[in-house]
């Protein structure tokens, strides 16, 4: 009698779960198909070229002819010893460091405020934006050009400064040159990261702002208490983009200090890679360094992303 009343039902609930593995299936494959192409770009653009470097540091490799075979030796972690225990090496990972400590800061704080500020102006608005992210535009040879008129040992900001003017001048001061660096940076790259927290920012409901104006919040409480846990995963994306970013220094360095000067304080992982690689035809060896700063690059960004799911 139970089997009887109980068999009805349970044919069409297997029948249902049935028809939802069979959809399930069906959107796993349309959703492998609209992937394919992405997949493919990041396949051929960055997982085959880093697969090739670990390759190449691996071997005492060279470049050569097209068409020409010659013997490249296996040689195990014998360029990872060599980069790791360079001095050259290990400065250029301490300037970038600094370089990280300086822009990443920097670009967070400025572009949040800037762009809250911006959000909250009437008129002028595609003025002002536009303003901000034209230098990010720019070309950065163009630019580096401005930046030395103004910075060099007679320019501008020391005319300015006078006898307050560091000595060395700021590009050619071992101390103030990777910082130097870090400003010219953050001011190029700004208005990129105030358009992220503009877009963010847009999501972040006026009936909070309201509450805080009525529970007597003041205009620091309210970004402090509102505006910035509302735009906490934009401020995740810009500290993964900022330290990317900053991790591949490379243009800045070599035009404004001449490669690397003084005395590598400016020198930057990947200015060693092509010094290495392309000027002194060491290839192998600049992978192996290349592998390193894609190791700790990684690292760094997904130590932000966990502490920022962390915080969320």
């Amino acid at each position: 009698m139970a089997t009887g009343t109980l068999a009805p039902a349970v044919a069409p609930r297997a029948a249902r779960g049935s028809e939802a593995r069979r959809h399930r299936a069906r959107q796993g494959v349309l959703g492998w198909l609209f992937s394919a192409p992405y997949l493919v770009f990041v396949a051929v653009i960055f997982a085959f070229p880093l697969g090739f470097a670990v390759y190449m540091s691996a071997h005492d490799y060279f470049f050569t002819a097209p068409g020409v075979n010659v013997d490249r030796p296996f040689v195990g972690m014998r360029n990872y010893v060599q980069a790791l225990t360079d001095p050259a090496v290990r400065r250029s990972f301490y300037n970038v460091l600094v370089f990280l400590v300086i822009n990443v800061s920097l670009t967070v704080v400025l572009s949040l405020v800037l762009a809250t500020l911006l959000n909250q102006v009437l008129h002028a608005k595609a003025f002002l934006r536009v303003s901000f992210y034209l230098p990010y535009l720019t070309s950065s040879v163009a630019l580096v050009g401005v930046w030395l008129f103004l910075f060099s040992g007679t320019g501008l900001v020391n005319q300015l400064l006078g006898p307050l003017a560091p000595t060395p001048s700021w590009l050619v001061n071992e101390q103030l040159a990777m910082p130097s660096i870090a400003l010219y940076v953050t001011w190029k790259g700004l208005g990129f990261y105030i358009l992220l927290y503009l877009a963010a920012l847009q999501n972040v409901g006026k009936e909070l702002y309201e509450a805080a104006a009525t529970d007597g919040a003041s205009r620091w409480q309210a970004f402090w208490n509102v505006t910035v846990p509302g735009v906490r995963s934009a401020t995740v994306l810009v500290l993964l983009l900022a330290t990317i970013t900053g991790a591949n220094l490379f243009t800045e360095p070599y035009l404004l200090t001449g490669g690397g000067g003084p005395n590598g304080a400016s020198t930057s992982p990947v200015l060693i890679m092509y010094q290495q690689g392309i000027q002194q035809g060491k290839p192998g060896y600049a992978a192996a360094i290349g592998v390193v700063l894609v190791i700790l690059t990684l690292g760094i960004a997904f130590l932000q992303n966990w502490l920022g799911r962390e915080r969320d």
